[in-house]
């Protein structure tokens, strides 16, 4: 499983790997029942601390995306498509809230704000065309 890491970003290693897998499940590309690599195959291959790659799969646990199994593993959680929306809007409730704030630091107003949120869903709109 490629899960691509950026150790020089400010996000920490935990997260990135927490939301690169969050994503899968809700893009379906890990359904229902599939198992995740072992913390310490997962630590080996992106070259990370075992403690990082618990501290994921924990949040995720948490998170109610997936269920470890002691002895067994750690497996996809069947979604339903409400919770899934619900987490979904709270993401985007979370990254709005910062855009807001970013802007309001560097006095960009709501008009301007608008405008680059409307560029960026039409860019990757016509990507995935």
């Amino acid at each position: 499983m490629h899960i691509p890491v950026d150790p020089s970003s400010p996000e920490p290693l935990y997260v990135q790997i927490r939301d690169h897998l969050a994503e899968a499940i809700a893009r379906g590309d890990l359904p229902a029942g599939e198992s995740l690599p072992s913390i310490r195959v997962l630590a080996r291959d992106l070259r990370v601390s075992v403690i990082t790659t618990t501290r994921a799969y924990n949040e995720l646990v948490a998170d109610g995306l997936v269920d470890s199994v002691r002895g067994k593993g750690v497996f996809v959680r069947a979604q339903e498509p409400e919770r899934i929306r619900a987490r979904a809007l709270e993401r985007i409730d979370a990254a709005l809230a910062e855009a807001v704030r970013a802007a309001g630091t560097a006095d960009i107003g709501a008009e301007e704000l608008h405008h680059r949120l409307h560029h960026r869903l039409t860019r990757i709109l016509e990507e995935d065309l």
